[in-house]
């Protein structure tokens, strides 16, 4: 069985939509509660450098699903299909949650929801 990655992208952390939360506890948060084999923080997943990072992360065929927590996610997948390619990833093995301008509990039950399929409160 493959594993469960977890992607958190912070539009490189100055973006004002990320500041009233703290990634790093979402993240920690999330990896402690075993829901996910995997969780990274990136900066910037949309730039070219993010392109990269995805490739090298699913080239290997370890990951069965891959969440993407960050802006968007009709936005994250057309931003990420060209990786996905590269790696040979489907990209339907992909869902993503919009996190900005949410507090650091409130994206952490919105992470939740997209990972256990129920909805958010």
């Amino acid at each position: 069985m493959g594993k469960k990655g977890l992607l958190l992208c912070v539009c490189q952390g100055t973006c004002p939509s990320f500041q009233a939360m703290n990634i790093f506890e979402v993240a920690n948060a999330l990896r402690r509660e075993k829901l996910v084999d995997y969780v990274a923080v990136h900066p910037q997943l949309c730039a070219r450098d993010g392109d990269n990072f995805l490739t090298a992360l699913l080239a290997s065929n370890e990951t069965e699903h891959l969440y993407v927590a960050g802006c968007d996610p009709m936005m994250q997948a057309k931003m990420f299909r060209d990786a996905f390619e590269a790696a040979k990833f489907d990209g339907s093995k992909a869902s993503g949650v919009d996190i900005r301008n949410m507090t650091t509990e409130q994206a952490i039950a919105a992470v939740k929801a997209l990972i256990t399929g129920q909805a958010a409160n």
